[in-house]
């Protein structure tokens, strides 16, 4: 099913987005996932399907899937986004590692700033922490301003990180 928002915002729901999965343990992280390259909707399922299976990450919920324009390098196709909301046992540091080699493994290759790419995943917020440092901020330091953030965040209920 879609829910058409406006010309340029579509939200896609299916049995998978959204959705609840289970409880997990260790600390609450939002993750956001993204990508414009290929079949994405179905690489998002491919993603859940990892998340739920992984023995520190554990996928709590999802939200539905909104489709938008791109941002920053506008010669792209539309992105494709949702969020994840994770427990995980891994700190920070380790789970933005797990992310960027997750990010490779579907075939993400960074060309530029903005390009279009397969799938990007960041951390919005990692339970109370806030970090400030060249290679991880949290929380997101945009996250207000994307609707690809804002709008699924909706769908999710209350999310307890600091955002």
């Amino acid at each position: 099913m879609k829910k058409v928002l406006s010309e340029d915002l579509i939200l896609y729901f299916s049995p998978l987005f959204p959705r609840r999965y289970g409880r997990g343990r260790g600390r609450l992280a939002l993750i956001g996932v993204g990508g414009n390259v290929g079949k994405v909707r179905k690489r998002f399922k491919k993603v859940a399907l990892v998340l739920a299976s992984h023995p520190r990450v554990k996928l709590v919920r999802s939200a539905p899937i909104l489709k938008n324009p791109p941002f920053g390098y506008l010669d792209q196709p539309p992105f494709y986004n949702t969020l994840f909301l994770v427990r995980t046992t891994l700190p920070p540091r380790e789970l933005l590692h797990f992310l960027l080699c997750l990010e490779r493994r579907f075939g993400r290759v960074r060309t530029f700033k903005n390009a279009p790419r397969t799938l990007d995943l960041d951390i919005i917020c990692y339970d109370r922490v806030k970090m400030d440092s060249e290679s991880l901020r949290i929380p997101h330091p945009h996250w207000r301003e994307r609707e690809s953030v804002t709008i699924p965040l909706r769908y999710l209920g209350e999310v307890r990180c600091v955002l």
